[in-house]
């Protein structure tokens, strides 16, 4: 189990930087405040480690990514409205964030 929880971690954490990247706004390419990026990449982790958490079928297919003000960017692609429903209520629930905006669409896994 423990294994499984690091390979988790492991994985979510290497996933989290390139999604990161296509969210990231010009002050966060700027890095003038290093402060604003840290809390954004720690909220985004956080998000990602939860939905890794909940096994649901379609996390991977979920980009997110947080803007300097706790606002949270959610696209991709989900198997049901559920699981779209259930993403975004863990971001919602997750300390530091203040909004969430979701793009994700219903397309089931092929």
């Amino acid at each position: 189990m423990m294994k499984f929880k690091l390979a988790t971690t492991c994985f979510v954490i290497g996933t989290v930087l390139v999604p990161m990247a296509a969210y990231a706004e010009d002050s966060d390419t700027n890095r003038s405040k290093p402060e604003h990026f840290v809390k954004d990449s720690v909220i985004t982790t956080k998000i990602k480690t939860k939905l890794a958490a909940e096994h649901l079928g379609s996390a991977k297919h979920i980009k997110v990514g947080t803007d300097k003000n706790g606002i949270v960017w959610m696209s991709g692609t989900a198997n049901s409205q559920d699981e779209i429903d259930k993403a975004v209520a863990i971001a919602r629930d997750t300390e530091g964030v203040k909004s969430v905006n979701s793009h994700i669409k219903v397309q089931k896994d092929r």
